[in-house]
């Protein structure tokens, strides 16, 4: 099908969105264009207004309108708990799935030298100059299983081992109702090397 210069463009700029391919892509555009013409302008203004006004919570780097986002600005929250995540999504995941009432700090990313992404980038120095207050007193390391999360956990960890702060990792396994046949083996020995004893 060949399509308009402009619509082409849409499509291309569709693409830029996680698990957004080409087909996927000219799919949404084309239903915009066709039959959402009102809900196009309606993501249209808020997209832009929200690229214009959502920036990083002054202390813990998640994503809000607001100069401290609303976790960080609860009296609710406890202030002693502090969970160190990868990503805003991550944030998202803890709260809908645990009743965690602690607080956060969002690195953005992992450590990763080949791409450029020191601690500076990820804002770490934020986070030990956090931890150093004296507010926190347990950092739960909630970062992915992968070998830069590893990586960031294990250089965080390091950077704390002469403060008086409890430095715990979330752990890592075999999923509830997991068959252990379909666990692959970095996962089993994590599992493994993560085991607790039974009372």
């Amino acid at each position: 099908m060949f399509l308009s210069p402009l619509v082409t463009e849409l499509v291309d700029a569709l693409r830029i969105l996680p698990g957004v391919g080409p087909k996927s892509a000219q799919r949404m555009a084309l239903h915009l264009l066709d039959r959402q013409r009102a809900g196009g302008r309606r993501l249209a203004d808020v997209l832009l207004r929200a690229m214009e006004q959502v920036r990083e919570c002054r202390d813990c780097q998640s994503l809000t309108e607001a100069e401290v986002c609303h976790i960080c600005a609860s009296a609710k929250r406890d202030r002693s708990l502090l969970c160190v995540v990868e990503n805003p999504v991550d944030v998202l995941a803890v709260e809908s799935a645990v009743s965690y009432r602690g607080l956060y700090f969002v690195l953005k990313g992992h450590l990763s030298p080949l791409d450029g992404i020191g601690p500076r980038e990820l804002g770490l120095p934020k986070l030990l100059a956090r931890v150093r207050q004296g507010e926190v007193r347990e950092l739960i390391l909630a970062t992915s299983s992968t070998v830069e999360g590893e990586a960031t956990a294990h250089y965080i960890r390091e950077a704390l081992r002469e403060s008086e702060v409890t430095v715990s990792r979330i752990a890592h396994g075999v999923p509830m109702g997991g068959e252990l046949e379909f666990v692959d083996g970095n996962t089993l020995a994590l599992a493994l090397a993560g085991r607790k004893a039974l009372g």
